[in-house]
């Protein structure tokens, strides 16, 4: 319970830790920081294409040193190597390190910035495990002094320690099929074993060993830390630590379980966007009363001004929405999963009390009974609390006004490659029938390939949502018009169809013919918005009982050939 309690509130101790190391000191750190970490740890740290520091430890520490005014240099390298430097004095902070009790004899860690969890990882056919002691005797690779290595350690496990450098090194050994199990995080071995495309490989039990997960410096390095801990107490406080981790761990998170309704916060979110629809249903009937007096040309251009004004106030209102409700479900998903463990962990301890003296309450309950309903009332709160999340980040990236970067030369192909990898699971639930045909030489377009991919994937997803049954299909292709002059990404489904009165209103906000299985009508107005910025188009051709087919149209960059 006291680690539950803990997670519960590290996010406002974060707060008032940068309040109260304000006055705790005075100084400005002379020279430059130097920042370590591991150089194959993603999503968290790891060096990109570019031989680039990346990740999303990484963006946090610049985020920390902008707002900080401090120089920072990040160095990433072989795990172990890098905490010897540490303990040597050779660099100054490693941006991210499990905690432990073992661990706090040596190092000070500021609050975390994320938790950590284990998994154990075999080749597909190997017997399952529940718990590390069905690992006896087995031979267990690791990375060396990783929080795995010194936890098996420390537990005396009885089991032959096969030490690697990296979580990747771990992974593809196994793979190779060499020793019996591989422990490495629980993100970073889902994220490699896609990257790496090791497809023989599958985690096994439950993850386990919840850690806090933060800054660490060398016992007595106070000020460092502080200021650290203060930097990242202002980045949680504005909400720009939360949009960095959802930008390198969200894609993560696992979007299929089914949403049930988890009481006032999902209440209150409906009824804020009740109110909001229904002001601008009053308001915009109003100008138009208004607009119809006018001339035909006075009229044509009114609409248009009335349509912009519209847009901006429901993204004002949409972003404070969003903002004021981003903290608490923050808590939510950080403490769920925290709270599930600890009802696991003490789960034994109720069961022999059962046992041994008959049926006792638990928060007014049988415990025969609350042993049952207590984990599917936390998965569903759990599941509730993600489909709250997003909600709120649909009306983040509905009410987004800043221009993004569209300077990058885009392939069509590779961009629709990445968003079907994003959402293979998804398609193969939905359908058994899925063709992808890639146009050859297709030209580039200018843009942003991220938000594209965005599109991609809100196409995608819907195309599989509308399949009655796995047995229907989906098409996927590319093609260059060359009359347009332009690329083409192309999704035709054999679902349900859209009735042709609606097909022009797929791209309103909050329009949905699936708001009872958990639609918001905000995918597609996000897309439309996308689209738009660059200067490409979204149509739809579709018949009721036979499928629909939606076309992106791009305007590709002329003489491509030459450049």
């Amino acid at each position: 319970m006291r680690l539950f309690f803990r997670a519960l509130f590290v996010i406002p101790m974060c707060a008032l830790w940068g309040l109260f190391a304000i006055d705790s000191y005075a100084f400005e750190t002379e020279g430059t920081i130097l920042v370590a970490g591991d150089h194959n740890y993603p999503p968290y740290e790891f060096i990109n294409e570019d031989g680039e520091p990346d990740g999303y430890n990484t963006e946090l520490t610049l985020a920390i040193a902008e707002v900080m005014g401090m120089e920072v240099k990040i160095e990433l390298g072989d795990w172990n190597q890098k905490r010897l430097q540490l303990e040597e004095g050779t660099i100054d902070v490693l941006q991210g390190i499990a905690q432990s009790k073992a661990r706090t004899k040596t190092y000070q860690f500021s609050p975390p910035h994320a938790i950590i969890h284990q998994s154990i990882f075999t080749r597909k056919g190997n017997p399952k495990v529940t718990q590390l002691s069905d690992l006896r005797g087995k031979d267990i690779i690791v990375q060396k002094r990783g929080v795995a290595h010194d936890y098996l350690l420390q537990e005396g496990v009885n089991s032959p320690l096969i030490l690697v450098d990296t979580h990747a090194a771990a992974l593809r050994l196994l793979a190779s099929g060499q020793h019996d199990y591989a422990i490495v995080a629980n993100l970073p071995g889902l994220y490699l074993g896609r990257e790496l495309e090791l497809s023989n490989l599958l985690p096994v039990g439950k993850p386990f060993g919840a850690q806090h997960y933060g800054y660490a410096v060398l016992k007595g390095n106070d000020e460092l830390l502080a200021q650290f801990s203060e930097g990242l107490a202002i980045l949680i406080n504005t909400g720009r630590q939360q949009a960095i981790y959802d930008k390198w761990l969200g894609p993560l998170e696992d979007p299929s379980a089914i949403w049930k309704t988890i009481g006032k916060i999902t209440a209150l979110i409906s009824v804020l966007l009740f109110v909001i629809l229904g002001g601008i249903m009053i308001w915009n009937r109003t100008l138009t009363k208004q607009v119809s007096r006018r001339t035909e040309e006075l009229k044509l251009q009114q609409q248009q001004l009335v349509q912009a004004d519209k847009m901006t106030s429901l993204g004002v209102l949409v972003a404070g929405v969003a903002h004021e409700i981003n903290n608490p479900i923050s808590l939510l998903l950080l403490n769920l999963p925290v709270l599930n463990d600890t009802f696991q962990d003490i789960e034994e301890i109720l069961e022999e009390h059962y046992q041994a003296h008959g049926e006792f309450y638990v928060g007014g309950l049988e415990y025969s009974r609350m042993r049952e309903e207590l984990p599917l009332m936390l998965n569903d709160m759990l599941a509730g609390t993600a489909r709250v999340r997003r909600i709120v980040d649909d009306l983040r990236d509905f009410s987004r006004h800043e221009p993004s970067s569209h300077d990058d030369f885009v392939d069509l192909n590779s961009t629709v490659s990445t968003a079907i990898r994003l959402v293979d699971n998804i398609i193969k639930n939905h359908s058994d029938h899925v063709t992808v045909d890639f146009g050859e030489n297709l030209p580039t377009f200018k843009g942003n390939a991220q938000r594209i991919e965005q599109v991609m994937i809100n196409l995608i997803v819907n195309a599989c949502q509308a399949l009655p049954s796995k047995n229907k299909g989906i098409s996927i292709k590319t093609l260059y018009n060359q009359i347009d002059e332009q690329v083409q990404f192309i999704v035709t489904d054999e679902g349900c169809g859209i009735e042709a009165e609606n097909l022009s209103r797929l791209s309103d906000p909050f329009f949905t013919t699936r708001r009872e299985k958990g639609g918001t009508g905000l995918g597609l107005s996000v897309s439309e918005r996308i689209v738009q910025e660059h200067k490409g188009h979204l149509s739809y051709q579709s018949s009721v009982g036979e499928g629909t087919q939606a076309t992106l149209s791009l305007p590709v960059i002329k003489a491509t050939h030459e450049h």
